[in-house]
């Protein structure tokens, strides 16, 4: 389990101010779960997966990931972020192997392990090219199975399909509901998109604009059916989906309208 407990996050600002960003979040993914965290600008969406990845410590709480405390970056959290961030001057494959290569493993494992995983993101033919050659779609597929490579025990994701066009977009988030299903990882996942959360999730949690709480959690199954039956179209054009994205959307603009009256 990985757990987080009454998670708070302030920053200094400028002239002695103290910016609130998290505000007692407790949460948890079990393993084999997908939880989506939705909500605008400033919910503290991208704060707390910093902290969930080791990147930025709590000022109050804990987060406990299968009975160890996080206290900094580890190979146990794989994480995808918003642009991908491969090195332009290693090929597709030693790119997925590099974190591989710094855990001390062998030459010949880290390639068979890297090929193994470039299968799983459909990109075993493009093992020797340059991460130029490839699509952004491409380049973050490969980010996937780069963080991937080390068999983390969460797959931490900050919005990687936002800068997609609507078809690559679309491609990706069935790739990933592939992938999930077939390694059983937990994943978080961030997101500006009520389609999207719903269609991954299967819990969604909606975070206020600041200081980022969550006002709302839905236990979804939408993921599970696409990936037992591949039908994504089905399944968002059915009545449940389409009532949840209405009630989902009256909850983000209700929390829009509060921040808006705060100010």
């Amino acid at each position: 389990m990985l757990r987080i407990d009454q998670a708070s996050v302030f920053f200094p600002a400028r002239g002695g101010r103290v910016v609130h960003a998290l505000d007692q979040v407790s949460l948890d993914i079990p393993q084999g779960g997908f939880v989506v965290a939705l909500g605008t600008s400033g919910c503290g969406k991208s704060t707390l997966l910093n902290a969930l990845a080791g990147f930025l410590p709590l000022s109050q709480g804990s987060i406990m990931l299968d009975g160890r405390p996080i206290v900094g970056p580890g190979s146990d959290r794989g994480v995808v972020f918003q642009k991908d961030t491969l090195l332009p001057w290693k090929s597709v494959l030693d790119n997925v192997a590099l974190g591989l290569k710094f855990a001390g493993i062998g030459r010949v494992q880290r390639r068979e392990r890297a090929m193994e995983l470039l299968r799983l993101v459909g990109l075993q033919e493009f093992a020797d090219a340059a991460p130029y050659e490839l699509s952004g779609g491409m380049r973050q597929r490969v980010g996937i199975a780069r963080a991937l490579a080390t068999d983390p025990a969460i797959l931490l994701m900050d919005e990687p399909f936002g800068a997609r066009d609507s078809m690559t977009r679309e491609q990706m988030q069935e790739l990933l509901i592939s992938v999930w299903s077939r390694t059983g990882k937990r994943i978080f996942f961030i997101t500006h998109s009520i389609d999207e959360a719903l269609m991954l999730g299967t819990q969604l949690i909606v975070m206020s604009p600041r200081p980022g709480r969550i006002v709302a959690r839905f236990e979804l199954d939408f993921v599970r059916a696409i990936a037992r039956d591949g039908n994504t179209r089905a399944v968002k054009s059915s009545a449940e989906f389409v009532r949840l994205r209405e009630e989902i959307r009256a909850i983000v603009h209700q929390t829009e309208g509060q921040e808006a009256l705060e100010s």
